[in-house]
């Protein structure tokens, strides 16, 4: 259902049913894991620039963005755009 590298892959399945009987497949929610992880680095954000240009550069892929959100503790990519010249911590990458 997801790409092997995306962040809900690894996320149990659950089943809701509906008053009719109907079954929903779904996946669990996701909860910011611990901001406590190994860091690569901690590297400033250029002014204008996007989350996915920042972890293509830091990381090697901009669908990778999450892994800078859960880094920063953020559950919004806006947030770690919208200060420029800020530091973002850059996680070790967990292929």
């Amino acid at each position: 259902m997801f790409d092997p590298s995306s962040r809900y892959a690894k996320l149990d399945d659950a089943t809701y049913t509906d008053s009719s009987g109907n079954q929903i497949r779904y996946k669990r929610r996701r909860f910011l894991p611990d901001p406590n992880m190994p860091l690569l680095s901690q590297l400033p954000i250029q002014d204008g620039e996007r989350l996915d240009n920042f972890t293509a550069r830091t990381l090697g892929n901009p669908e990778h963005y999450w892994r800078i959100c859960d880094a920063n503790n953020t559950m919004n990519p806006i947030d770690l755009e919208s200060r420029p010249d800020q530091q973002l911590k850059v996680p070790v990458p967990q292929f």
